[in-house]
């Protein structure tokens, strides 16, 4: 169950800063729907504000990663950091984006190799070899 209100679109409609980044969510994604994360952050609109440029200008910016690409790092991250509603948003985004079940399947097998890794090494405390580190 959430902490914080979702707001409707009424609710975000009578908040002019609410209704802006509402009305540029829906012209940037070209879709009427706006997900519950976004109807959570609106409780404080500065959040929502700052939250919403920081993820047009990292998701949204033509860059050297496809975005394909940025959502299955996003995807990675967000099962690392047990953040199950952004697995799940940013999984549809991959899908939409075209990655095939095969994709996912392996993204999947490297994510949990991953985490198994990190795990051992961080059990062992392995020293970083030289020629690993920056300028090594």
């Amino acid at each position: 169950m959430t902490t914080v209100k979702l707001l409707t679109d009424a609710e975000a409609a009578a908040i002019p800063a609410v209704r802006a980044v509402f009305e540029d969510i829906r012209a940037t994604r070209k879709s009427d729907f706006i997900n519950n994360f976004w109807r959570g952050l609106a409780n404080d609109p500065p959040t929502l504000k700052r939250v919403w440029e920081s993820v047009k200008a990292v998701m949204g910016a033509e860059g050297t990663l496809d975005p394909l690409v940025k959502e299955m790092i996003y995807i990675a991250v967000s099962t690392a950091n047990g953040c199950n509603y952004c697995v799940h948003s940013h999984s549809a985004a991959a899908r939409a984006k075209g990655q095939t079940a095969a994709q996912h399947a392996e993204l999947i097998a490297v994510i949990s190799l991953a985490g198994q890794t990190n795990h051992l090494a961080n059990a062992m405390q392995i020293p970083v070899d030289r020629e690993f580190q920056f300028g090594g």
